[in-house]
């Protein structure tokens, strides 16, 4: 049998090619060498059927063998990666290796969000496989970061046939498992209360999940990790993948009748169907692969030097953003433009560096019912130019930014009126309304363009260093008037490029402007937004318990640069909740640091504790955003403190975080265990001068405080002495 093999530092990759072209999938995991052939056990399975060429040795069936793309038609009745039917409605593939090449380099994909890397830090290698049938030609391309332990994937299926196909289902990344008890780790969610961790066995029989709301969803993240039954934080083998994608996805892991697994990702299948004429061609987005057998903390070490590295590009991919205020919490709609002064005048006498202005500076829009779509700054309101805004806020010695949602239009607008039919709506139908607001039709290119050219226009007259961009609703009534389309089933693919095509066109025309993607809060947390935008608002959440669970749930997958979070005032506008304002920076100095409140507000102290806020965020920020991220507690366990930590690559230096959830009487200590230390060296903490061994503190934990009162917080600086 011929093997491809695709080597990275730590783990090994392979594929096997049987008699008459058959793609089969032979091993990822730990780093090997040799052909892992031998590990296939071949038996007659009865009921499972056999390719013709071999009819006579029933032996050999896809329907056990572990395939590297499944797809339906040549007998596999699995869960395929690939299906398509034919101009007469007939399902039916038999995809057959032709050729393969290996180059340097990594490839990227028209259109779509992509890792990157220097030649000479990837390779690419690329699979043929060919339908006899129909002529259709599936690519498959594996980008390999050897010092990452990264593959990633992506498909390309070009009709060379001479009659129209049509895909109905095209992952990106299929993976089997010749043995194995496996858990499935997902995040899932809700609005205010995104990528909750939950651990499942995968059990006999199909689970899957995703998103069919237009964009990646607070519901189901597109990140999973498959991790054996024993895997914890420091041990174990886990395989993660996360999908490079923001719009409709779908995951599913299926244990077969003869105990294999199999895990995948991709678009959405329900409601897709792409059409391919003759000599055309599709892109899947990108499945990013991971592999550790060090367990959960290495495997998200490795994303979150994948996303900071490889998927966030642009100026601020590695310097540290401004720490900024954003109006909304303090105003909502109602504000004037002497308020929005008054609260950056003092926001930048306590060093705060960025006034973003929110919702409600445009058109007629004093609430949720007017004006999305009309991007002309409403200057009655506002009492003066956008640019004179602009020039006041920097004249304080701050940046200036702005809140928009362009894939949005109310049925109030001037927008609307002109052109109804720019939004979906279905004929003879009453729409679905979200947040009084209907979605435009970004699968369109003249609507992309109307919008682009409305944002850029305020973005030239105005000095503005930032963009905060939401999306806040679910797509419904997916229709499209172009030319009549009828194939509606790739509307939504092209929904999510036309979005893509906005952004490219935005970082591009404007390289100093810092985009925060926005999804009423983290509706649209994924890789794919992230390399367009460097960090996303983390949670319409503010609460500062509430995002202890939200931002450990993100960090599996995300690293902290990724992660919008702030400050805000209490009671919390979401959970009523009050909270220390020291209890709320710690939480919110995991992300990207800013205030959402009025800091006029806030007491003398306490606006002299802000000012050490912002200047311990600075000292701290290349620790923070640098060194490595742990999680030092189960919270699904419910402890009674949660703690992570960060810890610098010489592992030299830690910043401890904790923050006390629960408070019993005449309670025990509760002791938190480090990781990632040297054991062998000592560490002096800066705040107390106490001395600890590496070794103690990964061995027994540190001592949490025991002090009355719920929501206590503290930060220990440790360094090694």
């Amino acid at each position: 049998m011929k093997t491809i093999t695709m080597q990275t530092r730590r783990t090994t990759y392979q594929m096997g090619i049987m008699e008459h072209g058959f793609l089969l999938h032979l091993y990822y995991g730990p780093r090997t060498e040799g052909s892992a052939e031998n590990l296939l056990s071949y038996n007659d399975r009865g009921f499972s059927g056999n390719p013709y060429e071999v009819k006579e040795k029933r032996e050999i069936s896809m329907d056990y063998l572990p395939q590297e793309y499944s797809c339906y038609g040549n007998g596999d009745f699995r869960s395929p990666a690939f299906r398509m039917k034919d101009e007469n409605g007939v399902f039916a593939a038999d995809l057959r290796y032709l050729s393969s090449k290996r180059y340097e380099g990594k490839y990227m994909i028209p259109g779509l969000p992509a890792v990157y890397a220097d030649t000479e830090e990837a390779y690419t290698v690329e699979v043929l496989l060919r339908d006899k049938a129909t002529g259709v030609e599936v690519t498959l391309r594996y980008g390999v970061l050897p010092e990452l332990d990264v593959i990633t994937r992506s498909t390309e299926v070009w009709n060379n046939g001479k009659k129209k196909v049509y895909l109905d289902k095209v992952f990106s990344a299929s993976l089997d498992f010749l043995t194995g008890d496996f858990d499935l780790l997902h995040f899932y969610g809700r609005h205010a209360m995104e990528r909750n961790i939950e651990r499942v066995p995968v059990s006999h029989g199909g689970l899957g999940f995703g998103s069919r709301r237009g964009a990646s969803s607070h519901q189901h993240n597109p990140f999973v990790i498959l991790a054996e039954k024993e895997t914890t934080e420091k041990y174990g083998g886990c395989w993660g993948m996360s999908f490079l994608y923001s719009g409709n996805f779908w995951f599913e892991a299926e244990k077969d009748q003869f105990e294999q697994t199999r895990m995948q990702m991709g678009i959405l299948p329900e409601m897709f169907e792409y059409p391919l004429a003759p000599g055309e061609r599709f892109y899947s987005p990108e499945v990013a692969m991971a592999y550790t057998d060090e367990g959960l903390a290495k495997l998200s070490h490795i994303y979150h030097e994948l996303i900071r590295r490889h998927v966030c590009r642009g100026k601020f991919r590695d310097i540290r953003r401004p720490v900024l205020i954003n109006n909304w919490e303090a105003t909502y709609f109602d504000f004037t433009g002497s308020q929005i002064l008054d609260i950056a005048r003092q926001a930048a006498e306590l060093g705060v560096e960025m006034f973003v202005l929110d919702d409600g500076w445009f058109g007629k829009r004093d609430n949720e019912d007017a004006g999305l779509g009309d991007w002309a700054a409403n200057e009655k309101k506002i009492g003066m130019s956008l640019s004179a805004l602009s020039e006041k806020i920097h004249d304080m010695g701050m940046k200036f930014g702005l809140w928009i949602e362009p894939e949005m239009v109310n049925e109030d607008s001037e927008l609307f009126r002109k052109h109804p039919d720019w939004a979906f709506r279905i004929p003879g139908r009453m729409p679905v309304m979200g947040r009084n607001q209907l979605t435009l039709d970004f699968s369109r290119k003249e609507v992309v363009d109307h919008i682009f050219e409305q944002i850029s226009g305020n973005l030239e007259k105005a000095r503005i260093e930032y963009i905060k961009m939401d999306m806040n609703r679910s797509i419904n009534d997916v229709y499209t008037a172009v030319n009549g389309c009828q194939n509606f089933g790739e509307i939504m693919h092209r929904y999510v490029l036309g979005v893509y095509d906005f952004l490219e066109r935005l970082t591009t025309r404007f390289p100093d402007l810092l985009v925060e993607g926005c999804c009423g809060g983290g509706g649209r947390f994924d890789a794919g937004m992230l390399y367009y935008t460097p960090q996303i608002w983390c949670s319409d959440d503010t609460d500062a318990i509430e995002r202890i669970y939200i931002q450990n749930g993100t960090s599996f997958g995300y690293p902290i640069s990724a992660v919008g979070s702030h400050v805000s005032a209490v009671p919390n506008h979401q959970t009523g909740r009050t909270v220390s304002l020291h209890t709320r920076a710690v939480v919110a100095m995991s992300g990207s640091f800013g205030y959402e409140l009025d800091l006029n507000t806030l007491t003398e102290k306490e606006k002299e504790e802000v000012r050490g806020q912002i200047r311990a965020y600075k000292e701290n920020w290349e620790l923070l955003h640098e060194g490595r991220y742990y999680r030092l507690t189960d919270l699904c366990a419910h402890p009674d403190a949660a703690a992570w930590s960060f810890v610098s690559r010489d592992r030299e230096e830690m910043l401890l975080n904790i923050v006390n959830i629960n408070v019993h009487a005449n309670a025990p200590v509760s002791y938190i265990r480090c990781m990632g230390l040297l054991p062998e060296k000592m560490y002096k903490v800066q705040e107390t001068g106490k001395m600890f061994s590496g070794a103690a503190l990964m061995t027994v934990g540190f001592p949490v405080p025991v002090v009355m009162g719920e929501y206590n917080a503290w930060q220990y600086h440790f360094i090694c002495v």
